[in-house]
């Protein structure tokens, strides 16, 4: 078996996400040719393909991979789990690795987030956490409260719902006829401050529009939601805590939800296990997934309050119940698996670790700063950002139809580094079992890669 028997199997068969199937095509021009890479293995940072070649997962397989690839801790406890149970429905039923789950998830989450609700993946949470906001005003009989307040470059998911309060055009303009109408205020993205300008400063100026919104839309909103710290699919742009804290404190005043899409930043990405812990804050509802199972398995999860849980509790004629459900919800494996990674944490000095990792990068990429093409290198926690215009004065972007960061991708793919640009932001976003020198391998081929996409 090798690489090229492998592909060819696939074109024939397989249609892949987020992917314009004809770049892997043979026919494909060279601007946008994109090469179709077979993995057989995966160990630690590394993935190899069938023809022997290693590849560094820098973007930890779409940000889930925390712990590294076939993880020794995370491989046993599933094998233990096998054993015993695979899944079995939770209507009606439990488990210990549902229960367990749930209990450490209250436990470690924001203060106030007393109940777990599963589901399977990123977006289903966005769709819970969506409906049981407007489903609790309705019992609460607000039946006005329809609306959802979301922030301009914001994405949410893929299913209608999530896609609706998101705002990234490329992802939610074809399916604009399909969505319901919501509210989106101008952001706080501080790559659009001022010259000399804090990001605290930015982002504590950019609330003025949300204020307004809040003022003026409350009686008909039920909630406001956001990614806090990093809009990951927006291009990996980031803001300060305050804003978050500012948003807990109008959400509040307007006596309006606060959801929190901690789906890519929570678990250590940002410096703290979760992203609100810098505003220290609570949100009304937290959604996770990605590395809440280190990689491993679909699981996602949405934590609210008491107060939220009180508001469907009633008998079964009223009619009040949240009937949400999915096959698999409280899978035991998923469990199982987030389990082990949790852990990790609590075993290895994890987000200390992470820190030091952090500053490595920030070192790392310091020399990206003064490049000519480059308008700004931005980091938080693990996660670092490095954005590609055409002139770094006037900040004019490169025309997306050139795809500049596909020419990043594919010579760090030649280099043995994965790398999956969003469009002209390269970005670093690795396993936490990286070491020194796979950061600065990772940081050289980025160097390397960016000189080629801009060389003319």
């Amino acid at each position: 078996m090798n690489n090229q028997t492998i592909v060819q199997r696939d074109l024939a068969v397989l249609w892949h996400p987020c992917s314009q199937m004809k770049d892997h095509d043979a026919r494909a021009s060279a601007a946008d040719a994109l090469p179709l890479i077979p993995i057989k293995s995966g160990q630690g940072v590394w993935l190899e393909d069938f023809d022997g070649n290693r590849y560094l997962d820098a973007i930890s397989s779409w940000w889930v991979n925390l712990f590294g690839h076939a993880n020794p801790i995370i491989n046993q406890a599933l094998r233990e789990q096998l054993e015993t149970l695979e899944h079995v429905i939770l209507g009606g039923f439990t488990h210990e690795a549902a229960l367990t789950l749930a209990e450490k998830l209250v436990e470690i989450t924001p203060p106030g987030l007393d109940k777990c609700f599963y589901a399977d993946n990123g977006s289903s949470a966005v769709e819970i956490a969506l409906k049981m906001s407007f489903h609790y005003w309705r019992n609460l009989g607000q039946t006005q409260k329809t609306k959802f307040i979301t922030l301009e470059n914001s994405y949410h998911g893929e299913t209608l719902g999530a896609l609706a309060v998101g705002n990234v055009a490329l992802y939610k303009e074809t399916y604009a006829p399909l969505l319901m109408d919501v509210i989106t205020v101008a952001g706080p993205d501080c790559y659009y401050r001022e010259d000399g300008e804090s990001w605290e400063a930015y982002s504590t100026r950019r609330f003025a529009a949300m204020e307004q919104a809040l003022a003026r839309h409350a009686d008909e909103v039920c909630a406001v939601i956001v990614e806090p710290l990093v809009q990951c699919a927006g291009s990996m742009r980031m803001y300060h805590p305050v804003y978050l804290k500012m948003l807990r404190e109008a959400c509040d005043k307007y006596q309006v939800h606060l959801i929190a899409d901690e789906i890519a930043v929570g678990f250590g990405r940002t410096g703290t296990l979760f992203a609100c812990e810098q505003a220290a804050i609570s949100p009304d509802f937290i959604c996770l997934s990605k590395g809440l199972t280190g990689g491993y398995l679909p699981l996602s999860a949405v934590l609210t309050s008491n107060q939220v849980y009180q508001a469907f509790y009633d008998d079964y004629q009223n009619l009040t119940a949240f009937l949400h459900s999915h096959s698999y919800t409280g899978n035991a494996l998923g469990c199982r698996a987030a389990l082990a990674t949790l852990g990790i944490f609590e075993q290895q000095n994890v987000i200390a670790n992470n820190r030091y990792l952090a500053g490595l990068m920030t070192k790392a990429v310091e020399r990206f700063k003064e490049h000519p093409n480059v308008a700004e290198v931005r980091q938080t926690g693990m996660i670092v950002a490095i954005e590609l215009v055409k002139n770094k004065h006037t900040r004019e972007a490169y025309p997306w139809q050139q795809r500049r960061g596909l020419a990043v991708y594919r010579y760090a793919l030649s280099r043995g580094v994965l790398l999956r640009p969003l469009g002209n932001v390269i970005y670093f976003m690795p396993p936490y079992v990286i070491n020194e020198q796979e950061i600065q391998l990772m940081a050289d081929v980025a160097w390397q890669g960016i000189q080629l996409a801009v060389q003319d």
